[in-house]
C-alpha cells in the first residue's frame, strides 16, 4: 500500500526546484507533517480551500530551511479519501492553493514534494504514520529526481534500509509523525500545534539538536 504524490504518479521523475543560489543539494530532507505544521488542524479535517489557514511565519521559516540546504517533502496522512469523505481531486485542491500561498507570501518557499496517505487507520497500511513509508518513498522519489535516475520499483516496507540521513528532519504534532521520523532514522520534533514549524525552526538548523523522543 504505497503513498499517493501531489499531481504526479509516484515513479514520474520530474525536474527538481533549483536550489538557492544555484546550490547543489546535498541529500538533506525536511520532513513535514501539513495540518498542525503548515496550517491551522481541524479534528474535521481541512475539507475544502475555504478552511485551509496558513500559520504565520511558515513560508519564511520553509524558505529558511531549503536555504540551509534541505529539499522540503510534507508527508501527510489523509484517511478522509478512504473514508469516502473526499477524492484525491479535492486534496489536490487544497493542496495546490497551499503552495500557491507560501510562495505569494514568501518565493523561496518551495514544497519540493507532497505525499499522502489515503489509507483509514485500521489497514495498518506501512504508507500511513506511524509507520515510515512516506519518507522511506520520499528519499527515493527526491533522490532520483536529482540524478535524473529512473524508479522501477521502490525500496519500501520493514526492511528497507535508509540511506544515511545525515541532518535530515521530521516535525509533526502529532505521536503518528513522531513515530514515523523516529522509524525512518531521522531527528524528529514536535511541535506546538498553535505554532507549527515555527515553533520548532531554530531547533531544526541547529545540528546539534537531536530532536526529540517519545
Amino acid at each position: 500500500m504505497l503513498p499517493s504524490r501531489h499531481l504526479a504518479n509516484l515513479t514520474d521523475i520530474t525536474p527538481p526546484i533549483p536550489m538557492p543560489s544555484g546550490n547543489d543539494w546535498g541529500g538533506e530532507i525536511a520532513y513535514l507533517d501539513r495540518d498542525g505544521v503548515l496550517n491551522i488542524g481541524s479534528s474535521d479535517y481541512i475539507n475544502n480551500v475555504d478552511e485551509l489557514i496558513v500559520l504565520d511565519g511558515v513560508a519564511d521559516a520553509i524558505a529558511r530551511i531549503r536555504n540551509a540546504g534541505f529539499r522540503v517533502c510534507i508527508v501527510t496522512n489523509q484517511s478522509p479519501i478512504g473514508r469516502g469523505l473526499w477524492s484525491h481531486e479535492t486534496l489536490a485542491e487544497i493542496n495546490s492553493v497551499l503552495q500557491e500561498r507560501l510562495l505569494k507570501s514568501n518565493p523561496e518557499a518551495h514544497l519540493d514534494l507532497i505525499l499522502y496517505s489515503p489509507y483509514v487507520p485500521w489497514s495498518n497500511a506501512w504508507a500511513r504514520k506511524g509507520n515510515p513509508g512516506m519518507l522511506q518513498v520520499g528519499r527515493q522519489i527526491l533522490a532520483a529526481a536529482d540524478s535524473d535516475e529512473s524508479i522501477e520499483e521502490f525500496d519500501y516496507g520493514p526492511k528497507y534500509i535508509s540511506v544515511e540521513e545525515g541532518n535530515s528532519f521530521m516535525v509533526g504534532d502529532r505521536l503518528a509523525d513522531m513515530k514515523a521520523g523516529l522509524n525512518h532514522g531521522v531527528r524528529t520534533f514536535r511541535c506546538n500545534e498553535d505554532l507549527g514549524i515555527v515553533d520548532v525552526i531554530e531547533r531544526v538548523l541547529n545540528f546539534d539538536d537531536d530532536g526529540d523522543s517519545l
